[in-house]
């Protein structure tokens, strides 16, 4: 019956509403038990009945003996309802209209029959019954005593009465209205976990464009706000997908087109002359080598996605390491005209995988190297500051449109898509492995360009990280 949290929300609020009224109701009868409000009363009736019993029969009190006393105090006992008990002067009980009663303590009688004034008191035991008594002075040290059993049944009345029956009454009133609010209250809460549990069902049948309205308590609100997010990212994630797989299949596609055509020429004779088949064979060789880098790339990419790349943990001279790049793509660089400046300085050794990190600055001068018009100008610079250091890749090239510039580091993204094709053509990779490359040192990439003043690629390095089990050392 109580599956649902809606109902189960109800049900304990309704039970924390009971169990405080079954508090409250608990509370007022242990003070209602432990309360004088029913002995005040018994005592002012008494004292009512005093001036009544005492008025001009006092001394004619004292003329009766035995027996006749007895029944005179017994009459007047049935007239006013009070226990009367005469006392001599000598501290001892002469008459009592309810002999067989509790009898008066000697402590009771000496208390009874000090001062003047009306004395109050009680005696006897709770098993044999508790009375309340008044004692006041007769005529020659003589004192009668006016007595009333204590009204436990009396007190539940008068409770009732004036303080029970409305507090019962509001009491009902209450939990009436708790029942209301507790089904509102579970209603509130329960609503937008059960229009999550809808959408969840929505996203797992496929239809990523549902979303939720944050609402309810604030930890509601945010179940709601991560699981947009959530599906925000599944949503991307599924769309990498698709784009990463039609993005393969294209760049599968364009060199297998060319090695089939090419491999066809050989084989039907359309190259009859050598170099024809000279032409037809490099043609086939250099779309295989693409192939294989593909493979490589993609392979190299599920890995680290997977985390199944081991990296190195060494010391790093980047200075070295920045000089040996430049060195090997110096050759290239003047092939294409471009000017590459090093400036990089004595830069603090590092700890991290140095042929992954020689990996990274070769794709980022390589590319500055392409993408820099003939005469034009390549710089490497960098620096150091607050445990960090930065590697600038600058180029005086054509600059990355803005609406571009935050796509360049997506798999597959190419800025020339009209580029020719052949050995010096990327497929859109190099950037996006770099980026893991340095993420994966627990560093950061990032890239500013101005459209005809050139791009910088700027790579920062912690020259100390959590995990190194070797501390770097400041200088080599």
């Amino acid at each position: 019956m109580f599956r649902s949290l809606q109902s189960r929300l109800f049900l304990t609020y309704l039970l924390v509403a009971g169990l405080a009224l079954l508090f409250v109701a608990a509370s007022l009868l242990f003070i209602m038990l432990g309360s004088t409000f029913g002995d005040q009363r018994v005592y002012l009736n008494l004292e009512r009945s005093l001036p009544i019993i005492t008025r001009g029969q006092g001394r004619l009190l004292l003329e009766l003996e035995g027996e006749e006393l007895i029944s005179t105090i017994e009459r007047m006992d049935q007239i006013s309802n009070a226990r009367i008990i005469i006392v001599s002067p000598q501290d001892k009980v002469l008459a009592d209209s309810r002999s067989t009663e509790s009898p008066v303590t000697d402590d009771v009688l000496q208390q009874s029959g000090i001062g003047q004034e009306i004395v109050r008191g009680r005696f006897g035991e709770p098993g044999d019954g508790v009375w309340l008594y008044i004692s006041q002075p007769l005529v020659q040290r003589f004192r009668i005593i006016l007595a009333s059993p204590r009204p436990t049944l009396m007190n539940l009345r008068l409770w009732w009465d004036s303080v029970l029956r409305p507090i019962l009454q509001a009491a009902g009133i209450a939990l009436f209205l708790s029942i209301f609010l507790s089904w509102l209250m579970s209603r509130w809460v329960a609503a937008p976990l059960d229009r999550m549990a809808e959408v969840s069902r929505a996203v797992a049948a496929g239809d990523y464009d549902q979303r939720l309205q944050p609402g309810g308590p604030q930890e509601v609100r945010g179940l709601a706000l991560t699981f947009n997010e959530m599906v925000e990212r599944v949503q991307a994630g599924q769309k990498a997908q698709r784009d990463f797989v039609a993005n393969v299949s294209h760049e599968l596609k364009t060199p297998l087109t060319s090695i089939q055509g090419f491999a066809q020429a050989i084989l039907d004779g359309t190259a009859q002359d050598q170099d024809s088949q000279q032409h037809a064979a490099q043609v086939v060789y250099d779309e295989a080598q693409r192939l294989h880098r593909l493979v490589e790339d993609l392979l190299e990419l599920a890995r680290m996605d997977a985390g199944q790349i081991d990296f190195h943990q060494d010391r790093v001279d980047i200075t070295a390491l920045l000089s040996a790049v430049v060195e090997r793509l110096s050759v290239k660089a003047a092939e294409a005209g471009v000017n590459v400046i090093h400036n990089v300085g004595q830069l603090p050794v590092l700890i991290g995988d140095g042929d992954r990190l020689a990996q990274v600055f070769m794709n980022l001068i390589d590319n500055a190297i392409k993408h820099t018009p003939e005469d034009g100008q390549v710089s490497i610079w960098g620096e150091y500051a607050d445990g960090w250091i930065s590697i600038h890749v600058e180029d005086s090239g054509v600059g990355i449109p803005e609406e571009e510039l935050s796509r360049i580091f997506e798999r597959f993204y190419q800025l020339d898509k009209a580029r020719p094709g052949g050995m010096d053509r990327g497929v859109g990779l190099g950037l996006a492995i770099s980026r893991e490359i340095v993420r994966s040192h627990q560093g950061r990439m990032v890239a500013q360009s101005e459209l005809g003043r050139g791009s910088r690629f700027t790579v920062q390095l912690p020259v100390v990280r959590a995990d190194d089990t070797t501390l770097a050392a400041d200088r080599v």
